[in-house]
């Protein structure tokens, strides 16, 4: 039996956003696709950093200042999980000069598409991470978040 590896639980088609998008576009990219964060491009379409509803969160409450926050926080605040439109109309996100690029991490975790899944799976629970990128001779190919690994332990003929 064949171990399970990243490319068979990534998600190929990575969503990203500029680094020169506003937090208004962010708060909107983020929910018309539905997803917690992104990739952040540079304008040449190479990833820079990744952002999320935290960063987004952090920086309104920080008045558009980047806020530096402890991992950790990822798992044990679940309103990060139940964000919606309201929630984000709330933030009154109005600021166009503060940019993507001015909020995001610009440390990018990524592992090899060979990695072993249970790997994956320590990587983003010691590093309280929600999402991680997967990649092929040092190009981008994929992402795996903690849906995508929570998947694997569904039975669908439950």
């Amino acid at each position: 039996m064949r171990a399970i590896v990243a490319r068979d639980v990534m998600t190929p088609e990575v969503l990203s956003i500029g680094e020169s998008a506003t937090l208004p576009e962010l708060a909107t990219f983020l929910l018309d696709n539905e997803i917690s964060g992104a990739v952040v491009v540079n304008a040449d379409g190479e990833p820079v950093g990744v952002v999320s509803l935290s960063d987004l969160a952090g920086s309104a409450t920080a008045g558009g200042e980047s806020v530096d926050s402890e991992p950790a926080t990822f798992f044990t605040d679940d309103w990060r999980d139940t964000f919606d439109e309201s929630d984000i109309r709330e933030m009154r996100l109005t600021d166009e000069e503060v940019q993507v690029g001015d909020i995001m991490t610009a440390e990018i975790v990524s592992v090899d598409v060979e990695a072993r899944i249970s790997k994956v799976a320590k990587l983003l629970s010691d590093s309280h991470l929600h999402r991680v990128l997967v990649t092929e001779d040092d190009a981008l190919v994929g992402i795996i978040t903690t849906s995508d690994l929570l998947g694997l332990l569904i039975d669908d003929s439950a």
